[in-house]
């Protein structure tokens, strides 16, 4: 072992570290080893247990340890590419939106319910200090743009986080980008051209929808369940327009917070295969997710997908830091690809970001964001249920929740007005493939403290009422069912249609009318909650 010496000007949380790195570098400490307790070693060294505890989160987080519940910690496999990167054999050549304006420039509303980003409170912003006083302390060069693929000692570090989660890669086999939006757009680029019909998700992320419409592809919409999606679709979609790229979201999907279930991804995976369609998973809120959860990362190995996340949710969206991972060649193609245009990715930004992560108090910081959006994912849940609002489904996990209200219609109207009140909805709309009109909401349960948002809801419902009640005109666009009209709403993730009860058929709505378009299978009314 080592041995401590509090009188050094080296803290004894970094002799640890120090210590431990040392002897696993070594080899005097191998792969798999079981490290003493915390309790033990605190004796053994007559140190304080809270020492040990934050030198054991470090190494954990620098990837040195692991810990397993109630069994301790153990010594991580270290891979063979852990040294520095090395750049010989690199073959680099050094050879746009209404709501994505409106979004930010509403920035200003002081209440954002319908916004995608956590409150400032929620983030890493200790970590983000400490790294910061860290970078500062150090020799920090300005010259240069950097790495191509990014920042080497974040890459690997990121390497160990998807092992973690059964993802079997290399550090070569990561792209840093600004953001999880540049790695949509680099793949796009890449992989679709005019003209190109494109699997995506039904609702999808809007910012993903505007960047494949301005390159000039066929948004062919896969129908989002609360089980995941719509399999037979699915299916005819591939099988007539032969698409080669989908867009997917299978964990705590955006908007409707959906997470697929293990049959749908498998199934999903078997359609690629028998297809040949390239996958390109986003799952940039996998830190948010308390629940062990597969990815198609880890079910197919990046054979065939493309994994994308990113570190704005959970330290700070103003680091404009992500990444994606992939087959060894395509990764190397998106590394030119970022060179042609922008060159490197922004290095001192990586570089805090990595900081924060290798701060013994990441962990602690993630598992508290979780259970701080699940509390709230209760409480919110309740407040639209107690007001009749429907939710798609409940997942009690990440940010967001989809709801909509059978008095209205049109959320798009709704959304304007609530500006008028300084309040910031996601109408449902913007997360169409084809913007059609939704009466679907995206809420963000982190905004969702503030009473004046229910407030302003409970006004604009009890206005509908009384419009509908004196047969005025509707301030919400609503189309309630009165007298004569025996219908009922048969909800879907982004296409509601009617159907008349009683008479056994299935009627297609009208596509000019402003509950939308398409059909729902029965399926995909499964974990719809109606209002209490």
């Amino acid at each position: 072992m080592f041995v401590l010496d509090s009188s050094s000007s080296v803290s004894l949380i970094q002799q640890i570290v120090d210590g431990f790195s040392r002897m696993i570098e070594e080899g005097s400490l191998r792969s798999g080893s079981k490290l003493p307790s915390i309790r033990q070693f605190a004796h053994t060294h007559g140190v304080s247990v809270y020492t040990v505890v934050d030198a054991y989160d470090r190494l954990v987080a620098q990837g040195y340890f692991v810990s397993r519940p109630h069994l301790g910690f153990f010594v991580r496999r270290r891979r063979q590419d852990d040294g520095e990167v090395s750049n010989a054999g690199m073959r680099y050549d050094f050879d746009s939106l209404y709501y994505m304006r409106r979004i930010f420039e509403h920035r200003g509303l002081s209440r954002k319910p319908g916004c995608g980003w956590l409150p400032e409170d929620w983030l890493f912003g200790d970590g983000v200090r400490r790294a910061l006083r860290t970078l500062a302390s150090g020799e920090i060069s300005i010259s240069g743009y950097g790495e191509p693929k990014g920042f080497a000692p974040l890459r690997q570090l990121i390497r160990d986080l998807l092992t973690e989660h059964e993802v079997a890669l290399t550090s070569e086999q990561i792209l840093l980008t600004q953001g999880s939006s540049h790695a949509l757009d680099l793949i796009a680029r890449r992989l679709v051209h005019a003209g190109a019909p494109v699997l995506i998700d039904d609702p999808s992320y809007a910012n993903l929808c505007f960047g494949l419409r301005l390159l000039g592809c066929e948004l062919l919409g896969v129908t989002r369940t609360p089980e995941g999606y719509d399999l037979a679709l699915l299916e005819r979609l591939l099988e007539t327009h032969r698409p080669k790229v989908f867009f997917t979201q299978p964990r705590l999907h955006c908007p409707t917070g959906v997470s697929a279930t293990l049959a749908h991804m498998y199934r999903v995976l078997q359609l690629a295969e028998k297809y040949d369609v390239t996958l390109v998973e986003n799952d940039i809120y996998s830190d948010l997710d308390p629940r062990p959860y597969p990815s198609f990362a880890s079910l197919d190995q990046l054979n065939r997908v493309v994994y994308i996340s990113s570190f704005s949710k959970t330290i700070s969206p103003n680091l404009r830091v992500g990444y994606m991972a992939g087959n060894p060649e395509l990764i190397e193609d998106m590394a030119q690809l970022k060179m042609i245009a922008g060159l490197t990715s922004a290095e001192l930004s990586e570089r805090i970001v990595y900081g924060a992560l290798i701060d013994g108090r990441w962990r602690k910081h993630a598992k508290t964001l979780r259970d701080r959006l699940t509390a709230a994912h209760e409480k919110v849940a309740a407040r639209f249920l107690a007001l009749g609002f429907e939710l798609f489904t409940e997942p009690k996990a990440g940010m967001f929740l989809w709801v909509r209200h059978p008095r209205i219609a049109d959320a798009n109207a709704l959304a304007l007005r609530a500006t008028e009140h300084d309040i910031l909805l996601g109408p449902g709309h913007l997360f169409s493939p084809g913007l059609e009109p939704s009466p679907w909401l995206r809420f963000n349960v982190a905004f969702c403290e503030d009473e004046a948002v229910f407030d302003y809801l409970r006004l604009e419902l009890d206005n509908v009422r009384d419009a509908v009640d004196g047969d005025g005109p509707d301030p919400a666009g609503s189309q309630v069912p009165r007298a004569g009209r025996n219908t009922k709403t048969v909800p879907c993730a982004g296409r509601p249609t009617t159907e008349p009860t009683g008479s056994g058929a299935h009627e297609a709505p009208d596509p000019a009318s402003p509950l939308g378009h398409g059909s729902c299978d029965a399926n995909e009314q499964q974990g719809v909650r109606k209002p209490l």
